[in-house]
């Protein structure tokens, strides 16, 4: 049996720790730079049509999505290597690691994000987050549905959460 804590900290990532919205631009540059503003702009319709479609941001389906419309064009395939290998730890926000060990002298802290199951996992351990966590992440398609879930994990009396989006706190609020 798990042992009830007194407070947890939940953690979303996506600008909260993490400049998302740098990544999303540096993205942008990159595709304009290698493939051109077309294939840039083509490819962020794709991207928020899904991300319409899953309620989460799936970069590489994205890109799989994109591939597909342009499957002759053998430049497409390192797309991949970019968004995988991109240097997300230069994008934590200043004091974002020092915040979350501040905040375990009270409780653990647990990263409480949404994504897909391949990206968002590996950009969590690139940016060091999942080390600094040590390892408490979880990764959902709609994270406020599962709260029993995180519940069950990470037992507390009360919990903290720590995300920028209004809607989502509010969801959480609710439960």
């Amino acid at each position: 049996m798990t042992a009830t804590h007194d407070l947890v900290f939940l953690f979303d990532v996506d600008n909260t720790l993490l400049d998302n919205d740098r990544v999303e631009a540096d993205l942008t540059a990159h595709l304009t730079g290698a493939y051109g503003a077309e294939a840039a702009n083509r490819y962020r319709d794709i991207f928020e049509k899904l991300r319409q479609e899953l309620g989460y941001a799936d970069y590489l389906g994205a890109l799989e999505r994109f591939r597909l419309e342009k499957m002759h064009d053998p430049r497409v395939l390192q797309m991949s290597s970019w968004l995988v290998d991109y240097p997300f730890a230069d994008r934590l926000y200043a004091g974002a690691l020092d915040i979350i060990m501040h905040v375990q002298q009270w409780g653990p802290a647990v990263i409480l994000s949404d994504g897909d199951a391949v990206f968002q996992p590996r950009k969590i351990e690139r940016s060091g987050l999942w080390a600094a966590f040590d390892g408490r992440v979880l990764i959902y398609v709609h994270k406020e549905r599962e709260l029993a879930d995180v519940e069950r994990f990470y037992p507390a009396r009360r919990y903290v959460m720590v995300d920028d989006k209004l809607r989502i706190l509010n969801a959480v609020k609710n439960v």
